[in-house]
């Protein structure tokens, strides 16, 4: 007889801020296998940072040069916003912390944040353009995602991670150009789950501009349907079936 998983129709509440960190750790481990499996891994570009729940100025990071496919939740590293690892035994990836750490200084309600070198996402990029609301899905987007209308090379300074933080403003997205996606989120369900689905979007609107010209769905009907796909709590429930999936295929990941 086959067990089947339980569906989860709202964010587990913890005991223990150990509980609590083992759990956001398993979940980023997670979302680094799933980018790996949707092709998002690009070389040691790439990388999803979470705030501890306990140390706000502290992040959890993937190792820098460890394969999105072969992360387990014992190899993330634990790092300030001075860039310092604190635990663990890997050196931290200099652009993730240049990101990163002015993206989550700029937001407090920031929990996760998303960025990799994906195919889609970067080539969409390269236009220098917001999505439009062509899709259900791209709705998600509408009025709550931003552009970095600028490139100067790999991002290793602060400065330009300020920058970054400044142009993400209090949207759940931003388009770095010529560079690709950044997400966040107030899990990292969230945050992982919106840099899946803008990307799909990225590549849903090549796809059609490439066939024609698309239908934009009007201003009223894009906020309605931004009211049920684009909250926190669908960022969230639709990451579900997809932790479900990669924890039954890959279950070494909670490691």
């Amino acid at each position: 007889m086959t067990t089947k998983m339980k569906v989860n129709y709202q964010p587990p509440v913890f005991s223990t801020v150990e509980e609590e960190r083992l759990h956001l750790k398993q979940k980023l481990a997670a979302a680094f296998r799933l980018f790996s499996k949707f092709g998002f891994d690009e070389g040691v570009a790439g990388h999803i940072t979470a705030r501890d729940p306990e140390r706000k100025d502290h992040f959890w990071v993937n190792p820098f040069g460890m394969h999105f496919s072969q992360i387990c939740a014992s190899d993330l590293i634990l790092c300030n916003h001075e860039g310092v690892v604190v635990e663990g035994h890997y050196p931290v990836n200099r652009a993730a912390f240049a990101i990163h750490s002015q993206v989550h200084a700029a937001r407090p309600d920031v929990i996760a944040a998303a960025h990799a070198h994906s195919v889609y996402g970067k080539s969409w990029s390269s236009l220098g353009r917001l999505l439009d609301p062509i899709t259900q899905d791209a709705c998600a987007f509408y009025r709550d995602h931003s552009l970095y209308d600028d490139f100067t090379g790999v991002v290793l300074e602060i400065e330009e991670g300020r920058r970054i933080g400044k142009a993400l403003g209090n949207n759940k997205a931003c388009i770095l150009r010529n560079h690709g996606l950044l997400t966040v989120g107030g899990s990292v369900d969230e945050a992982a789950w919106w840099f899946i689905t803008m990307e799909r979007s990225c590549q849903a609107q090549l796809l059609a501009e490439s066939a024609g010209k698309p239908v934009v769905i009007d201003d009223e009907d894009a906020k309605a349907t931004y009211e049920t796909v684009g909250v926190p709590t669908a960022g969230w429930f639709q990451f579900q079936p997809l932790w479900n999936r990669i924890v039954k295929e890959q279950p070494d990941l909670l490691d």
